[in-house]
């Protein structure tokens, strides 16, 4: 027994490692012969992080037919069995496991068990769950929930494989096959959530699901809404096809479905087609809008191509791009062209028209590149398209009278001196004039200032060392045209090209300590490529203005010198009032500037075809940047600006500094005085100002004219100071006054996007930043909000029991111009426009825009606004009660684009007469 037990113990340490040794060979036959040779056998648990077990080669021999001449054999290390299989070592790779409450190792059943809080990492897999059990022979996997101390069941399997992640209540999984069974698993596709009752996955990119719910709910496990698919077939990232599918909202059953479907899936963008939404109005009739291709052509942009019809024949086709280059720029470009038709052909209403409007934003990052920047707001189009577009709910651009645009490139060189350029084209439109003025383009280049007297580091003292000068040049190609014009052979016939050449001199130093004295001149070289010639036309009797083709140019020089001061003045009140002091600055400044004769730059021409050059006139007339003054100006100016800033106790106690307020922000007069003129030589004076209250939330702006001449009988200014005319030392001719109060709950919102053109609809169409005239609605996307909300979640978070908080704004806008120019005595325009938003509840929301005007005597655009958040779904409802725009809308639909054609949207339109 003892030789056993000894047989036993050298084997298991001197046989395996010590096989080739002829020592070992010779002690173990000796054992052999004794009869003590067997068959051992080892099990054991290993508790280490990493899991490696092998089979042992089977070394049982037959005692009776072993001699000790075999056992001496020499062995041949080379010889190998290369028939035999090579068996794999069970586990295929390492395992890195935790668990919270234990970990179990039973080598029995060949069976690993975490619990709570379990986690498991083996292969490409990653596996969290309360309870995990791997099962290393069959290399099968299986997790589960656990039960808390209340019984319910917590810490749901996290299943992960790549880039897909399953979340069931227990999964089986297959290490070897990929193969795996789950039972209510929960994924998610990019905006779509699936919860299936049983997944089988048949590999790593296909997965069948039984009973599979499909929602957008952010809420996967009691959705507000899903889609039932009794069979689905899912390919991570690529597609999924269903069977019979129909909608179930909140748990109702519906009969809305189909029997099968194939949907794409990416995490690009993909193409596909926009389904149309069915509308009706009385001019146009029946109508399906908004219908069209979406092509993703790039992660960088796309391009949407959307058109309405109508079955009186009228239709509308948009082309909607955006585009993006990460750290370098982003932008979007809107076309849209409108072909209407009012009525039926041979009716004496019947009119037809076209309009269109072309929409471009860019911006570029400012790291991009510092010395150049190029930027783009462009709204052009036919002047009537918003007020007659049949696809825009936009009443703020329709009440704008002025469409804006501008391209325009600028880099620096970073040269001595500095050398600065820009190219930009321009546009300006009246809608109601249908007038157009134009620059393509206006060129600007500038040389940084040079200190001829004084070198670039040394300190710039005195008269002599601040004389500077530096070059301008501007060219404008400028034209003025008709909407029925535009882009039209006549326009461009009648463009005005100019060159401006500014080479001003200035120096500035202190007299007197205290008054700062500037001086300068300008010369100033204009270049026409166009100029005038008056004749008299005996067939018209009238004078024609020839336009005389070829370079031309003139020179002119002006000569300016001002002085000014800074007086501070402090009233003290003492330190225990509440108001400490007023502090009064004030900066006078007396000016003078003379600009001398032109009139060698003058001709003289016949007015009435006698022969006589009786009128003078200057070629240059009508051109870009002026012309040439006859006569000498000699003017002495006044200005004086005020500040009024008050110091009060904070009414923080336990701050010991007193509070700054800005009383008034400026209040300014000016006037001049022509000492050339031979009347009225005093110019009215001008008194402006503005500030600020109630924490900088009410902005209020003023402004008058004061004249110190009479008006005779015919309202003429007449050559006589008012006062002796009976009247007072000023006559008020004109006055204006605005006051803009925007305040709300909290500072919460977001102005940015207000500002933003790219985010702001209503602003790229031309209209105002706040909501004053109503919200901008592209009727081709209603999944947007109609208020500047933030998220619903944090909304819901402000609410609790007992602590309400209801966010609102309010905006008021409140205008008044007085006109006493020709005795008028009138007021001219008095208005009050509000708009104001109030979230009832997290997801409640209503807004409305009105005002009244005090001169017409009646309400202005009015505008009524309903919103409800639906959690995944939107509802809401817009109202015009009033006016020329009356229509209203109604919008339920799921907010996801994905899912964006699941909608109801019935609206009127306004009835549009096109005249």
């Amino acid at each position: 027994m003892a030789r056993q037990k000894l047989s036993h113990i050298f084997t298991k340490i001197v046989f395996k490692p010590l096989r080739t040794n002829l020592f070992h060979i010779v002690l173990s036959a000796i054992f052999l012969t004794l009869g003590t040779a067997e068959t051992y056998s080892q099990e054991g648990k290993n508790k280490s992080t990493t899991i490696a077990a092998e089979k042992q080669p089977n070394t049982k021999k037959d005692t009776a037919t072993v001699s000790l001449s075999d056992l001496v054999k020499p062995v041949d290390s080379t010889a190998q069995d290369t028939t035999k299989p090579v068996k794999k070592a069970f586990l295929e790779s390492r395992i890195k496991r935790k668990a919270v409450d234990y970990e179990k190792m039973d080598q029995k059943k060949k069976q690993l068990t975490l619990y709570n809080k379990a986690e498991l990492y083996y292969q490409d897999f990653e596996l969290k769950a309360g309870i995990i059990v791997m099962d290393y022979e069959k290399n099968e996997v299986y997790a589960g929930r656990i039960k808390d101390s209340l019984g319910n069941y917590t810490q749901r399997p996290v299943f992960k494989q790549g880039d897909n992640v399953i979340e069931p209540d227990s999964i089986r999984f297959n290490t070897v096959t990929k193969k795996a069974l789950v039972w209510n698993s929960r994924s998610t596709q990019g905006e779509l959530n699936i919860k299936g009752e049983i997944t089988k996955k048949e590999n790593d990119s296909v997965y069948f699901i039984k009973n599979a719910r499909i929602t957008t709910s952010k809420n996967i496990d009691d959705p507000e809404y899903y889609f039932l698919a009794r069979r689905l077939k899912l390919v991570p990232g690529k597609k999924a096809v269903v069977g019979l599918t129909n909608m179930v909202i909140a748990d109702v059953p519906t009969p809305l479905g189909i029997p099968f479907a194939f949907f794409p899936m990416s995490n690009k963008g993909t193409s596909g087609l926009i389904l149309p939404s069915p509308n009706n109005t009385n001019r146009q009739g029946f109508a399906l809008q908004n219908g069209g291709l979406y092509l993703a052509l790039s992660d960088n942009y796309d391009l949407a191509i959307l058109g309405d019809y109508y079955t009186n024949g009228s239709y509308a086709m948009r082309f909607e791009s955006s585009y993006v280059q990460r750290y370098k720029f982003r932008g979007n470009v809107n076309i849209r062209f409108e072909n209407q038709i009012q009525s039926e052909r041979g009716f004496p209403d019947y009119t037809k028209a076209t309009q269109y409007n072309i929409q471009w934003s860019h911006t570029q990052d400012p790291k991009a590149n510092p010395n150049s920047r190029f930027s783009a707001s462009v709204n052009l189009g036919s002047s009537k398209y918003y007020q007659r577009s049949m696809n825009q709910a936009n009443v703020g651009s329709a009440l704008n009278n002025t469409l804006t645009s501008s391209v325009s490139y600028s880099k620096t060189f970073n040269s001595v001196p500095q050398v600065n350029m820009s190219v930009t084209a321009t546009h300006s439109q009246n809608t109601q004039t249908e007038s157009i003025n134009m620059t393509l383009p206006t060129f600007q280049g500038s040389v940084d200032r040079i200190f001829p007297f004084a070198s670039e580091d040394e300190t710039k003292k005195g008269f002599i060392k601040n004389i500077n000068f530096q070059y301008n040049l501007n060219a404008q190609n400028q034209i003025s045209t008709k909407d029925s014009l535009f882009f039209k052979p006549q326009m461009f016939r009648d463009a005005r090209v100019g060159f401006q050449h500014t080479i001003p001199v200035s120096t500035n130093f202190k007299v007197f300590k205290y008054f700062s004295v500037s001086t300068g001149g300008s010369y100033n070289e204009v270049w026409y490529l166009k100029t005038i010639e008056k004749r008299f036309n005996p067939v018209t009797q009238k004078i024609d203005n020839l336009d005389i083709r070829g370079f031309d140019a003139f020179r002119t020089y002006n000569f300016s010198s001002s002085i000014g001061t800074t007086v501070y003045g402090t009233f003290n009140f003492g330190e225990t009032k509440k108001i400490q002091a007023i502090r009064h600055v004030m900066r006078p400044s007396l000016s003078y500037s003379y600009t001398p004769s032109f009139s060698k730059y003058y001709d003289t021409y016949d007015p009435d075809g006698t022969g006589t050059m009786l009128k003078e006139y200057t070629r240059f007339e009508g051109g870009i940047y002026g012309a040439p003054g006859k006569n000498i100006s000699n003017n002495i100016g006044f200005s004086l600006s005020n500040t009024f800033e008050a110091k009060v106790t904070d009414k923080d106690s336990t701050k010991t500094e007193a509070k700054k307020v800005m009383l008034l922000n400026n209040l300014n007069l000016s006037t001049s005085y022509d000492m050339t003129a031979d009347s009225l030589k005093l110019a009215p004076l001008r008194v402006s100002g503005g500030t600020a209250l109630f924490k900088e939330k009410m902005n209020i702006n003023f402004a008058a004219t004061l004249d110190p001449y009479a008006l005779d009988n015919a309202n003429r200014r007449i050559d006589k100071f008012n006062i002796d005319n009976g009247g007072s030392l000023f006559r008020l001719s004109s006055a204006n006054v605005t006051i803009n109060y925007s305040f709300s709950s909290s500072d919460g919102t977001n102005e940015n996007d207000r500002s933003d053109p790219l985010k702001n609809q209503g602003l790229r169409n031309g209209g105002r930043e706040d909501d004053l005239f109503g919200t901008a609605r592209d009727l081709g996307d209603n999944r947007q909000s109609q208020f500047n909300d933030d998220d619903t979640e944090k909304a819901e978070k402000r609410t609790k029991f007992y602590h309400a908080l209801l966010p609102w704004n309010l905006n008021l806008a409140y205008s008044l111009t007085y006109n006493n120019s020709a005795r008028q005595n009138q007021i001219t325009n008095n208005s009050l426009m509000i708009s104001g938003n109030i979230d009832l509840t997290p997801r409640w929301k209503v807004g409305v825009s009105t005002g009244y005007d005090f001169v017409q005597k009646g309400v202005t655009f009015t505008q009524l606004r309903f919103e409800r958040d639906l959690l995944s779904w939107r509802m809401d409802f817009n109202w015009i009660p009033l006016g020329d725009y009356t229509s209203w809308g109604f919008f339920i639909g799921i907010k996801s684009s994905v899912l964006s054609d699941i909608k109801w949207d019935k609206r009127r339109q306004p009835d549009r007469r096109l005249r």
